[in-house]
C-alpha cells in the first residue's frame, strides 16, 4: 500500500495503508492477550493463569454458559471462560480428579 502511495502520491491510499497498519497491531495485541488463557493440566493439579489449584483444593465444579466455575476450599473461585478449547474434557478430568 505504501508503495503505491510514493507511485500515485494519493492521500486515499496512505490512509488505507495506515488503517490496515493499525488493524494489524490490535490483531497481534490480541493474539498475545489469549496466550495467556491456557489451562495446564498436571499430576497434582492443574494451572489457570496465575492460578495453582491442587485437586485436593477444589470443592465444587459447576458448569453454565459463561464457562467453568470452580470453588476452592478457601471459598476463593476460579472462572474458567469458554473460549478455552475442549472445555468439557476439561471439566470430566477435573471431576475425575476431584471425585466430585
Amino acid at each position: 500500500m505504501l508503495i503505491a502511495f510514493l507511485v500515485r502520491q494519493q492521500v486515499g491510499y496512505l490512509i488505507l495503508a495506515a488503517a490496515f497498519f493499525v488493524l494489524n497491531i490490535f490483531t497481534l495485541i490480541g493474539f498475545v492477550v489469549q496466550r495467556q488463557n491456557i489451562v495446564n493440566v498436571f499430576e497434582n493439579g492443574f494451572r489457570f493463569k496465575k492460578s495453582k489449584i491442587a485437586w485436593d483444593d477444589v470443592l465444587s465444579v459447576d458448569g453454565d454458559e459463561a464457562g467453568l466455575s470452580i470453588v476452592k476450599k478457601d471459598r476463593t473461585v476460579i472462572k474458567i471462560p469458554r473460549s478455552i478449547d475442549d472445555l468439557g474434557r476439561l471439566n470430566a478430568v477435573i471431576r475425575e480428579k476431584t471425585h466430585i
